[in-house]
């Protein structure tokens, strides 16, 4: 059986909707609008292997903020509700991972315990149009709502870009080795995640 779920939200803000699968191969297909945040979605995707299709709407005249935050709702939302009970998930998952001159340490429990610790420092403040601010906004939104612990540093980099995108691709590794399935049963001395 494999894994999928869809959720949509709507607010006086934004309108998204969601299409996860687990157990996919990396196909990609968003657009919310802003082309920055559609570029790191996809780099999460396609190396945490699930599927993704994604539709946002939002006041993007009066910033991207609601609508990088608000996709990030529903991305986490969809990821839990995909998840299930979590049988037989490998539940943890930690990495390096380079990108030219950044390096970003990720390391997840999907525990169903939302907690994030973010230290990362931009030397920009934007990337193109993009506030690099939202890097963070965007995965905690994810977080709070996917019900999972991360801790994200950065450890070295010069160029904005490399560090925002390091951490999807690493937030992205991490949560497609967490949520494979190695085994039976929930991975937890509760019995439950």
């Amino acid at each position: 059986m494999t894994r999928r779920a869809e959720v949509q939200r709507t607010t006086a803000e934004t309108s998204v909707s969601v299409r996860l699968v687990l157990d996919g191969s990396g196909q990609v297909d968003v657009d919310t609008g802003v082309p920055f945040f559609d570029h790191l979605l996809a780099a999460l995707v396609r190396h945490s292997g699930f599927d993704l299709t994604m539709r946002a709407s939002g006041d993007l005249a009066v910033d991207v903020h609601h609508t990088v935050e608000d996709a990030c709702i529903v991305l986490g939302q969809t990821f839990r509700q995909a998840l299930g009970e979590g049988a037989g998930i490998a539940r943890f998952a930690s990495l390096h991972l380079p990108m030219d001159d950044a390096l970003v340490r990720v390391a997840l429990d999907v525990s169903g315990r939302p907690y994030l610790h973010a230290d990362l420092t931009f030397p920009s403040d934007r990337i193109g149009q993009f506030p690099v601010e939202l890097v963070e906004e965007a995965v905690r939104a994810f977080v709070m709502h996917a019900a999972v612990t991360l801790h994200v540093d950065l450890i070295r980099g010069r160029n904005s870009h490399h560090i925002a995108e390091a951490v999807f691709k690493a937030l992205g590794v991490a949560l497609g080795r967490a949520a494979s399935v190695v085994g039976r049963g929930v991975p937890s001395t509760k019995g439950v995640l």
